[in-house]
């Protein structure tokens, strides 16, 4: 199985500030995402992943997010094997401490 490549809370963040325009996916459950998510991030809940593969395009790369990384981590191996460019927020939103928007 080919390696995950990650990223770091700071880095997103660090690219936010810097209005770097970044594919940001969000996996958490409903009631998870409802107390805030990083703005721009995209959620589709983990389990709704392979139902919405026609969302993902294969040049871009995507950023995925969970509440710790290991959801978002299981999310990129089964994407990465599906041909897309991914990484994994190391530490999720339990380490992001950067703003969030309440939907």
């Amino acid at each position: 199985m080919e390696e995950i490549k990650i990223i770091t809370t700071e880095e997103v963040e660090a690219k936010l500030e810097a209005g770097e325009a970044m594919e940001l996916v969000d996996v958490r459950e409903d009631e998870e995402v409802q107390e805030g998510m990083i703005e721009g991030a995209k959620h589709i809940r983990m389990n709704d992943i392979p139902a919405n593969l026609d969302y993902f395009d294969k040049e871009k790369e995507y950023i995925f997010i969970c509440r710790s990384g290991r959801r978002s981590e299981n999310v990129c191996h089964y994407l990465q094997e599906h041909g897309y460019k991914v990484a994994n927020m190391v530490g999720g939103m339990l380490e992001w401490d950067g703003e969030v928007i309440v939907k």
